[in-house]
């Protein structure tokens, strides 16, 4: 494409800010003519030129009761977002992720502009729960780039494209910097193995997992440690929540090391995670993103999540999947322990955790169906960034 292309992107927090970032920065490889971006993200945008329309850690709710307490401030940032799309009056609308906020501008936006391209990235679990939720987004949505190989058809039988992209996590990592970062947490962390495992924590990146989730790990770290008196804990802190995680870990016993954030070079953080996941025996980790991350480096893991009992009560009677857990999804069956919602005691979780430290076998059965899941996710294909780049200017040219 030779023209210049101007698109407003929004993303809602991190996950979704790496996303953006990954695809302005390939869009501007492949546009001859170059590209305007305006909108709303995070540092990994801020990188390739984004100045945020506002703050975007506004958006990081979490949970169905959580969001309720934000809506007045929810409503205004909208309200304002689609009036600066209409002013920008750009090529196409890319929203990613956070379909709460995201699709609601999506929606004001079409009515401001009927014409107007709308691509959202990361495709709602709608195969998990609220399916009609397809329906009602193909009212102001046209295209959508998934992140998962069964997804497309959910979309497209309500009348959207859909395109299979691959996961962002499948993406290989530059080598001198891996090398760097492996000799680096080697001399820092020593020699690792069955008498002083490394284990990694993920207490969450949101305040509102932080705050549900402490306890439990707390808890956990005091009974795997009444076992095995030689653990190594690191907690990588992710950087909207880095100063309630260190404070939270001073109430935690044993040798216990928080990673701080990268804030100004995601692909060293990302480096960084994937080599300490790559070292450590095992990981206790809150549901999430992240579950994929611990997968790509092969480090067995034991899922937790706790909500607010609205949002329990809620996601047990609207939810039509019986694991939250990516891997598990992928390869259709249950091979990732996980405990949700009122089974997430720290009695549980560290009983599982503890089978995993002393038990190879285990730890084998979890790295095969990781690669399994991995394979099924693009692993070896084209840079799943560049599939969405490719993606995003097929729709803006063909519609």
């Amino acid at each position: 494409m030779n023209g210049k292309v101007s698109l407003y992107v929004i993303a809602g927090e991190l996950s979704g800010d790496r996303l953006g970032g990954s695809l302005i920065r390939n869009l501007q490889e492949i546009v001859a003519g170059g590209i305007e971006v305006r909108g709303v993200g995070g540092p990994s945008m801020a990188s390739v030129g984004l100045e945020s329309e506002f703050p975007f850690d506004e958006l990081s709710v979490v949970g169905l009761t959580e969001v309720v307490f934000r809506v007045p401030a929810l409503l205004r940032r909208i309200r304002q977002t689609a009036k600066s799309i209409a002013e920008f009056s750009p090529d196409a609308l890319i929203t990613i992720d956070c379909p709460d906020f995201s699709l609601r501008v999506a929606a004001q936006a079409k009515r401001l502009m009927p014409d107007l391209k709308v691509i959202h990235y990361v495709a709602p679990t709608v195969w998990a729960w609220r399916p009609g939720r397809a329906r009602r987004m193909a009212r102001s949505v046209d295209h959508v780039l998934a992140l998962l190989p069964f997804e497309p058809p959910y979309f497209e039988e309500v009348g959207m494209t859909c395109d299979f992209v691959g996961h962002p996590l499948v993406r290989d990592f530059e080598a001198d910097r891996l090398r760097r970062i492996e000799r680096e947490f080697r001399d820092r962390f020593g020699p690792c193995g069955p008498d002083r495992p490394l284990v990694v924590l993920l207490p969450g990146s949101r305040t509102s997992e932080i705050r549900r989730m402490g306890p439990v790990f707390g808890d956990v770290i005091a009974r795997i440690a009444a076992q095995h008196h030689s653990v190594e804990w690191v907690v990588p802190a992710a950087a909207p929540v880095a100063g309630m995680v260190r404070e939270l870990v001073r109430n935690w016993p044993g040798s216990i090391s928080v990673l701080d954030p990268c804030a100004d070079d995601d692909e060293e953080d990302r480096t960084r995670k994937h080599v300490i996941f790559s070292m450590a025996q095992a990981a206790f980790a809150t549901s999430g993103t992240v579950t994929l991350e611990l997968a790509r480096a092969g480090c067995p893991t034991v899922i937790g999540y706790r909500s607010s009992r609205l949002t329990a009560f809620l996601i047990l009677r609207l939810v039509r999947i019986d694991t939250a857990n990516l891997v598990n999804l992928l390869i259709e069956r249950h091979a990732v322990p996980e405990y949700l919602l009122a089974d997430c005691t720290a009695e549980n979780v560290a009983a599982e955790l503890s089978v995993l430290l002393s038990n190879p076998d285990q730890r084998a059965a979890q790295r095969s169906a990781f690669a399994e899941a991995l394979e099924r996710l693009g692993g070896g294909q084209l840079d799943p960034g560049k599939r969405a780049a490719q993606s995003v200017l097929r729709t803006i040219v063909d519609t």
